[in-house]
C-alpha cells in the first residue's frame, strides 16, 4: 500500500504542475457541458414555412394564421420564380403550403378541397415533425370551422410521465454527464501513462521491484481522485445552470458514478499501456470514447434503432449503463429496481479493463 500511495502522490504532484492538463481536466468538460446542454435540441422549432395563397379570402387567411400560431413555423417570403418549389430547392424554406383558388368556395359548398404540402425530406425526422404538425393544424382548423364533429367517441386523456414540462435539459444534461466523464478521465489517464514511456522513466519502473498491479493502482487512484473532482464540478455546475436535481435515491447515483469513473480510468490505463506516444493515445481515446459515448450509448439515439449485429456493441461500453443511471436519478426516479443491472455491468467492465491492462503491463516488465 505504501508503494501505491507513493505512486499516487507523485502523479497528483505532476498533475498540479501542468497547467495544460488542469485545463483539460476541468475547463474542457465544463465547456462541453455548456455546448451540449444549450446547443443540442431534439425538438424542431422555428421551421421556415412558405405559404402560397391563391384563394385570398378570410377563410384561407384564417387557415394560414392557424399554421403560424403553433410557434413551430416561421413565415418566409419568396418572390422569384416558383416560390414554393424554388424556396425549398434553395433551402430557404423547409416546407411549402399551396392553397388552391377554390379553397373557401369548396368548403362552403361542402365539397372536398385539396391543399398541397411540399416538405423537404432531406432530414427524415424533421419531415415527420412538419407533416404531423400540419396535419394537426388542419384537423383543428376543420373542427373549428364546424367541418368535423366537436366530440368523438374516443377521447384520449394523455399525461406526460416523468417530464411533464418537456424540458429537453432533463434528457440532454444527464446524458452529457456520461459523455464528459467517459472521455476526459480516460484521456488524462492515458496521457499520464504514455508520458512515462516518452520520457523513458517507464524503464526505471520496469526494472524496479514495483509490480504492474501496484503501478496501475497508484496511477489509477490518483486519476480516480481527479475524476471524482471532475464529476463533482460538472454535476454541480450542471445542476445549478440547468436547474435539475436528483429525484431518486442518491446512493444509486453515487455508487454508479464511482463505478463509472473507475471504468473510465481503467480504460485510460489500458490505452496508455498499449500506445507509445501521446498523439496515438489522444486519437484512440477521443475516437473510441466519443463515438461510443455519443452514438452507441443511447445519449441521443435509442439503442433499439441500432440494427443487429451492431446493436450488440453498446453492451461492452460503460457509458451506455451510466447514462441509464443518471437519467433515472435526475428524471425517472425508480431507484435500485431500475438500475441494479447497470451497476452490476459497470463493476464487471471495470474489472475487465483493469485486468487486461495489468496483464499487458506485466509482460513488459523485466523479471526479477
Amino acid at each position: 500500500m505504501k508503494r501505491i500511495f507513493s505512486q499516487c502522490v507523485k502523479e497528483i504532484a505532476q498533475f498540479r504542475r501542468d497547467r495544460l492538463t488542469l485545463g483539460l481536466a476541468f475547463l474542457l468538460p465544463f465547456l462541453t457541458l455548456l455546448i451540449f446542454g444549450f446547443a443540442i435540441r431534439l425538438e424542431s422549432k422555428d421551421i421556415p414555412l412558405i405559404v402560397q395563397d391563391f384563394d385570398r379570402t378570410n377563410l384561407s387567411s384564417s387557415y394560414i394564421e392557424r399554421l403560424y400560431a403553433t410557434n413551430q413555423f416561421v413565415p418566409k417570403q419568396w418572390s422569384g420564380g416558383n416560390p414554393t418549389r424554388d424556396a425549398i430547392d434553395r433551402g430557404i424554406a423547409k416546407a411549402a403550403v399551396v392553397i388552391p383558388p377554390q379553397f373557401s368556395r369548396d368548403i362552403q359548398a361542402g365539397r372536398n378541397t385539396k391543399v398541397q404540402v411540399l416538405i423537404d425530406a432531406t432530414d427524415v425526422n424533421n419531415a415527420r415533425v412538419i407533416r404531423g404538425n400540419i396535419q394537426r393544424v388542419t384537423n383543428f382548423f376543420m373542427q373549428d370551422q364546424g367541418l368535423l364533429p366537436d366530440k368523438s367517441i374516443i377521447t384520449p386523456r394523455i399525461r406526460l410521465w416523468f417530464n411533464p414540462g418537456r424540458l429537453e435539459s432533463l434528457y440532454i444534461v444527464p446524458g452529457t454527464y456520461g459523455v464528459v466523464l467517459w472521455i476526459f478521465p480516460s484521456l488524462l489517464t492515458a496521457i499520464a501513462m504514455v508520458r512515462e514511456k516518452e520520457k523513458g522513466t517507464i524503464l526505471q519502473v520496469y526494472a524496479s521491484s514495483i509490480s504492474a498491479t501496484e503501478l496501475l493502482l497508484g496511477k489509477g487512484l490518483a486519476y480516480l481522485l481527479i475524476a471524482i473532482t471532475e464529476a463533482l464540478v460538472v454535476m454541480g455546475l450542471g445542476s445549478i445552470i440547468f436547474q435539475i436535481g436528483v429525484i431518486s435515491n442518491p446512493i444509486t447515483l453515487l455508487i454508479g458514478t464511482l463505478l463509472f469513473l473507475i471504468d473510465s480510468v481503467s480504460f485510460g490505463l489500458l490505452i496508455g499501456v498499449r500506445t507509445n506516444n501521446q498523439n496515438s493515445a489522444v486519437q484512440i481515446v477521443s475516437l473510441v470514447g466519443f463515438i461510443t459515448s455519443l452514438l452507441l450509448s443511447g445519449f441521443i439515439y435509442p439503442l433499439s434503432n441500432i440494427p443487429f449485429p451492431l446493436s450488440l456493441t453498446p453492451n461492452v461500453f460503460p457509458a451506455r449503463y451510466f447514462i441509464d443511471i443518471t437519467r433515472d436519478a435526475f428524471v425517472r426516479g425508480t431507484g435500485w429496481t431500475g438500475v441494479w443491472f447497470d451497476l452490476l455491468m459497470l463493476a464487471v467492465l471495470g474489472f475487465v479493463f483493469f485486468n487486461v491492462a495489468r496483464r499487458l503491463l506485466s509482460r513488459m516488465q523485466i523479471s526479477q
